[in-house]
């Protein structure tokens, strides 16, 4: 492995899938697919839906080749994604820090969590909205409620990627057959249909909700999250492993990407047949494209599957928002945080400012939030399209799987068809901004033309750098997969004089016990180390004398003479409060050599709630720790 990087992709989920041992092409083919389906819910978001209503009520069915060429460029991109991971065995962040110098690095994981907040802000309004228009919740209890999705997210992941893949797919079912029957409702123009498919733009309106088209489609962290998630699946290292990989890949997100087109189109033809055919063009917010639903219609079904659709869509796009986040921090800083505050932290910065609109501009400007969520997300494509070009170019690194020069042209003109979009997008909203702030001047040119303007300089770094080819040195890096093998010197046993045994009383501690006393020799000092963690030991401390004190010293006790039984010297040691810092702080005390800890065996959501002081102890613990 590289030295630059410390672990694997979402390393609790690498290689949980194999695909080697199935050889039928079929049977093949679905232990492959998923990572594309889990990708695909982010281009059929409430931020999607928003610019398909917009097209759709506005300009009928003339867009729908507007939706046909970013799936074509998704398609292309999301492939590019899917190879970079399974060849090079990185995610485009971790690739990313091994290219880039650090301060880019950092400037990329800052740009990447913006992006991703407000993707996930997309998703909070998103499931408000749907809340609201479906059981009459109001707006600010839906922002909230969008808090606790966190819980079932990480059980999932804990369950494993089959079980979040299976959802996804049972979600997008949801969403598909909604605005299927939606459409038998609203008996669309076949013929107007296959017009949209001509490009040609009616109006500088038409090339403004092209544009958030396109933002709302191609998303950065779905860059992000495939290279990723394809590394899930196990399989041959060898050249035609690789080939096998990446063919199952492409079919992979032709299917899931499709898919989602097929929704979209779906969306735009149905503002086109219900709201531009009866003379409303300017539906604009989802809230009032569901309330026009039924009588123009004439079905009441037809809002309840529209708000049932967009619940469905929000919860699905949240999912993959958690990958994301977890990804570029771990890739860009190789820092890793506990999942469910990872998650926390993304939702607190989605339903922050969701809160603040509605409290001092009120629910109906949450429609003009989810739009500005879009162009956040414009910004920040450019620095994941191009990398990636670089990255999936670069001879060096993928061999005989580098693109081919007619991929890359396709590649880079996709790259310049968006960018260029963008930054007409860009450029129209400073303008806009700037009449707004006409009274607050201050704001416009000493805060957001600084930061467009340094955000520019980096975006042409990046540039300069995949064109001529330019890329940072760094001095541990090698031009090999792997570092240089170390000589390993003659190791002699080690023999442990403090060794501390971690009990809880529950079944892990004997297989603790015998592993611990196993690791040292008669005359080894081992200490068996228990935290009291009741409320009044976590005030109290050692001055607490309570029941369930007492009682956990005795058992410690016998413990403790059982072992002296057999002629072992053995110490007990009892610890107040928090186990995360006071296992460490004990070992500590007692000079322990190695901590022995036991796993509980917990299963679902206790293995959330408990589970994760192991995970602490580790990394706080002075000594080498053995988990049992």
């Amino acid at each position: 492995m590289n030295p630059l990087i410390t672990h694997e992709s979402l390393e609790e989920v690498h290689n949980s899938i194999d695909t080697t041992k199935t050889k039928g092409g079929w049977r093949r083919f679905l232990l492959f697919s998923g990572p594309a389906f889990l990708v695909a819910v982010g281009y059929m978001d409430p931020g999607n839906w928003a610019t398909d209503i917009a097209g759709g009520s506005k300009y009928g069915y003339s867009l729908i080749w507007v939706l046909l060429m970013s799936n074509l460029i998704a398609i292309l991109l999301q492939t590019l994604s899917a190879r970079l991971g399974v060849v090079r065995g990185r995610d485009l962040a971790q690739a990313s820090r091994e290219t880039y110098p650090r301060a880019v690095n950092i400037s990329l994981w800052i740009l990447a969590e913006i992006a991703i907040a407000a993707c996930d802000l997309a998703e909070v309004i998103g499931l408000a909205i749907g809340l609201n228009l479906l059981f009459g919740l109001p707006l600010v209890w839906g922002v909230v409620l969008a808090i606790f999705d966190t819980l079932i997210i990480l059980y999932l992941q804990r369950k494993g990627m089959r079980y979040m893949e299976l959802l996804i797919l049972s979600l997008v079912a949801l969403i598909g057959a909604s605005f299927f029957v939606e459409l038998v409702f609203a008996r669309p123009d076949v013929g107007q249909i296959a017009l949209g498919f001509i490009p040609g733009l009616k109006d500088s309106g038409a090339l403004y909700i092209a544009i958030g088209i396109i933002g709302a489609t191609v998303m950065p962290h779905n860059l992000y999250l495939h290279s990723s998630l394809v590394q899930t699946r196990r399989r041959s290292k060898d050249a035609q492993g690789i080939k096998t990989a990446i063919k199952f890949n492409l079919l992979d997100s032709s299917v899931a990407l499709n898919l989602a087109f097929l929704v979209n189109v779906s969306i735009l033809v149905l503002a086109a047949a219900v709201f531009y055919k009866n003379g409303y063009n300017n539906v604009a917010e989802i809230q009032d494209a569901h309330k026009l639903l039924a009588p123009l219609l004439g079905q009441k079904i037809a809002p309840i599957l529209f708000a049932i659709a967009l619940i469905a869509s929000g919860q699905s796009s949240t999912i993959t928002g958690t990958l994301a986040g977890q990804i570029v921090m771990e890739g860009y800083l190789d820092l890793r945080i506990a999942p469910w505050l990872r998650r926390l932290i993304t939702r607190l910065l989605a339903i922050t400012p969701t809160l603040l609109v509605i409290q001092f501009f009120g629910e109906d400007k949450l429609g003009a939030l989810l739009i500005l969520s879009q162009v956040i997300l414009s910004l920040q494509l450019g620095f994941a399209v191009i990398p990636l070009i670089q990255f999936v170019s670069d001879k060096k690194k993928m061999g005989e799987f580098a693109i081919s020069k007619t991929v890359k042209f396709f590649a880079w003109l996709s790259a310049a068809i968006i960018l260029g979009l963008n930054f007409k997008l860009v450029f129209e909203t400073l303008g806009d901004w700037e009449q707004k702030l006409s009274g607050h001047t201050w704001i416009f040119n000493f805060i957001i033309i600084p930061l467009v303007s340094i955000t520019g300089l980096l975006l042409g770094y990046i540039l300069w750098c995949a064109i001529l080819g330019q890329r940072w040195k760094k001095k541990e890096e090698t031009n090999v997969p792997h570092g240089k093998a170390e000589d390993i010197p003659i190791i002699s046993r080690i023999s442990y004089q403090h060794i501390a045994i971690c009990i809880d009383f529950s079944k892990s501690d004997i297989k603790a016990i015998t592993q611990g006393v196993a690791h040292g020799e008669k005359t080894t000092d081992f200490y068996l180390l228990h935290v009291v963690e009741t409320a009044g030991a976590r005030q109290l401390g050692e001055e607490i004398q309570d029941h369930e004190t007492n009682e956990d010293w005795v058992q410690l006790k016998q413990y403790g003479n059982k072992l002296r039984e057999q002629g072992y010297h053995v110490h007990e040691r009892l610890g107040f409060g928090d186990p995360k810092t006071e296992l460490p702080r004990l070992a500590e005390k007692v000079n322990a050599q190695l901590l022995v800890i036991g796993q509980h065996g917990h299963q679902g959501i206790k293995d959330f709630v408990f589970g994760e002081t192991i995970s602490v102890v580790r990394h706080n613990a002075k000594c080498p720790v053995l988990v049992v």
